[in-house]
């Protein structure tokens, strides 16, 4: 009977050894995230060339902001994304090589927008206000634009910018010519 004994408790010892040696530190999968852990999730925030805009709305006010341009199709799909603040005079444009429809979501862009949909002549096409983050919804010019520019949600209401009103830019600056 001792002998019994003696292998039970040997086995229920040897058992918790295991278990407590494979349970050592936590899991990156059971531990609480860290800083680094959330930042490591998040690709890296690229800050884009700038230029000047001015918003000229139809009481001859203008509005000045200055813009990062997202040129190339990568810096296009990533716009926004993980960006937790905006300045207020700061925005980003979309420029196209061509008018086309457009369509812009809110995936991973942490900062509710205002959408201003751009004609080929600088006027406003039509705006989207108060587009809500982290918002996987599709949001659509009316018809063909040249430009996208996306602004802190409700600028468009503070200035009074309403479709017809001008986006003075210079289209060099959106191609990359004066830089």
């Amino acid at each position: 009977m001792n002998a019994v004994r003696y292998r039970s408790l040997l086995a229920v010892f040897l058992l918790a050894g295991t278990v407590w040696g494979c349970g050592g530190a936590p899991s990156a999968a059971t531990r609480e995230p860290v800083a680094q852990d959330v930042a490591a999730q998040e690709p890296a925030v690229q800050k884009l060339p700038t230029v000047p805009l001015t918003i000229v709305t139809n009481d001859g006010k203008r509005h000045v902001y200055t813009v990062e341009v997202a040129r190339t199709p990568d810096q296009q799909a990533q716009g926004l994304m993980y960006r937790r603040t905006m300045a207020k005079d700061a925005g980003m444009i979309f420029p196209f090589p061509a008018p086309r429809p457009a369509a812009f979501w809110m995936h991973n862009t942490y900062i509710a927008l205002d959408m201003v949909f751009l004609l080929a002549d600088g006027r406003i096409e039509s705006i989207l206000a108060d587009v809500p983050p982290l918002n996987e919804a599709q949001r659509r010019s009316l018809g063909p634009v040249a430009a996208v520019l996306e602004l802190n949600a409700g600028e468009a209401a503070r200035i009074g910018a309403t479709p017809g009103d001008l986006v003075e830019y210079d289209l060099r600056d959106l191609q990359g010519g004066t830089e």
